[in-house]
């Protein structure tokens, strides 16, 4: 997976996409129990051209939570991070996750994507009864 177009194919191939942008395509990852969630991949390049996959989640609105919870979450996390974006206009939380796609391949991709989309869940859930576990 040297590049998006790679990464839409494969996705593609696995999941109905909910998204379909030139650099951003999403879809709902089925998770155990009838439950899923929502994946967003995006192109990311850096000031040098390098380019990046993020693989992202919705997690739970900002408002209310705590922002030194979610900066040890970060420290303890050996993959993803929680970061702020807009979803339809409102802060919200995202698990995300950035990979340069020279190190990227299909069964790398599948196992980050699980990984966020089952973790994701699990946050949102907690995010959402109010839990003092984030």
């Amino acid at each position: 997976m040297r590049h998006f177009e790679a990464v839409r194919s494969h996705i593609g191939s696995l999941h109905e996409l909910r998204h379909n942008d030139p650099y951003l395509i999403s879809f709902d990852l089925q998770l155990a129990g009838d439950r899923c969630q929502g994946i967003y991949l995006a192109e990311l390049e850096d000031e040098a051209g390098r380019r990046y996959l993020r693989i992202s989640t919705p997690v739970g609105p900002l408002a209310g939570t705590d922002p030194n919870r979610c900066l040890r979450f970060n420290w303890q996390q050996r993959t993803g991070f929680l970061a702020v974006a807009d979803l339809d206009g409102s802060p919200y939380l995202h698990l995300c996750e950035n990979r340069p796609y020279e190190f990227l391949d299909q069964a790398e991709l599948q196992r980050v994507v699980g990984e966020l989309g089952t973790l994701g869940d699990e946050l949102e859930q907690l995010i959402a009864h109010s839990s003092d576990s984030l």
